[in-house]
């Protein structure tokens, strides 16, 4: 996999982590791709389960 292409996967988990963190709905993923909209999605749902650890 080329670097370019990871990084931009990285970056959407990354945002979807920051998203959970935030307590936003995952409805609001900006990602039209289904990797990066996966990504995304993978990073919000470790957020929510990161949330309920630290409540």
């Amino acid at each position: 996999m080329k670097r370019q292409k990871r990084d931009r996967l990285e970056r959407a988990q990354s945002r979807g982590y920051q998203a959970g963190i935030l307590g936003r709905p995952k409805d609001i993923c900006p990602y039209q791709s289904l990797d990066a909209r996966s990504h995304w999605l993978g990073g919000w749902r470790k957020a929510m389960e990161d949330r309920v650890v630290m409540a």
